[in-house]
């Protein structure tokens, strides 16, 4: 066996394995959760997980096996997902580029506007079935209900250092100039301010989910998680060019064994 042949083997019997992992944890969240946001996270693991297992199983066999077809459907097959992730890590970087927080005088915190962000990702958030399900996910990870037990005093609340969606949705904007009651609730003017129409949309029953500053929250924790992605895609893409560099030097060493220059090796 070649060594080209050994080591694409190699790289993909490890895929191989791994993907088993990823489709039992899947399958585990279909079973265990019930909420949207889960419900929302399932399938595109189980099909991740399966799509891999089954390019790894193409490549494997086509590289130990000398089965020419199998490594060229894997090659074919691995050339696409390096363009899908060469544009993906480029459409990221694009649309996360603009959009950061302000800093408070006196905060710890910082706070974020819906508009310092790319128009993309503004209309994403502000689809109605996206805005729901946000919503839900919001509700369902709870993710204000600490904040009373963490920050009990104005004090402590001002310098807590709190994260994107935390400052967005659990609070209403400080130019708002609410009084404090505790953390997640906090006593209105009246009128409300026409500064900000995120004054009027705050309720002490549903918070700030509704205001733009959560949608801004929301974008902002969106964007450091895409840039950690794209980080990440960077490296894999490294990973796949190496590996499809080495399956085709596999592919080339099966058509030379074969004979016919052209056909598939057995």
């Amino acid at each position: 066996m070649g060594c080209s042949n050994f080591l694409t083997g190699f790289l993909n019997f490890v895929t191989f394995v791994l993907s088993l992992p990823i489709i039992g944890v899947g399958i585990w969240l279909a079973k265990q959760h019930n909420t949207v946001c889960i419900r929302f996270l399932q399938w595109p693991v189980i099909i991740i997980g399966v799509f891999i297992l089954l390019v790894s199983f193409a490549g494997m066999v086509g590289a130990w096996c000398r089965v020419s077809c199998l490594l060229w459907v894997y090659l074919f097959v691995m050339l696409l997902l390096i363009l899908l992730l060469f544009v993906f890590t480029i459409f990221a970087f694009a649309v996360t580029n603009a959009g950061a927080g302000h800093a408070l005088s006196g905060k710890g915190y910082k706070e974020y506007h819906l508009g310092d962000y790319s128009t993309w990702l503004q209309r994403k958030v502000d689809n109605p079935s996206y805005r729901d399900k946000i919503k839900s996910c919001l509700s369902d990870a709870k993710v204000c209900n600490n904040l009373d037990n963490e920050y009990p005093t104005l004090t402590k609340f001002n310098a807590a250092s709190l994260s994107p969606i935390e400052s967005g949705c659990c609070k209403p904007p400080s130019s708002c100039n609410f009084i404090f009651v505790n953390a997640t609730i906090w006593q209105g003017t009246s009128p409300p301010s026409a500064e900000d129409p995120d004054c009027g949309v705050w309720s002490n029953a549903n918070l700030c989910y509704n205001c733009n500053s959560c949608k801004a929250g929301i974008l902002q924790n969106i964007k450091q998680d895409w840039r950690k992605v794209a980080i990440v895609n960077i490296i894999v893409l490294v990973f796949l060019i190496i590996a499809y560099s080495v399956g085709c030097c596999a592919f080339r060493n099966n058509r030379w064994e074969s004979g016919s220059g052209g056909g598939y090796g057995k």
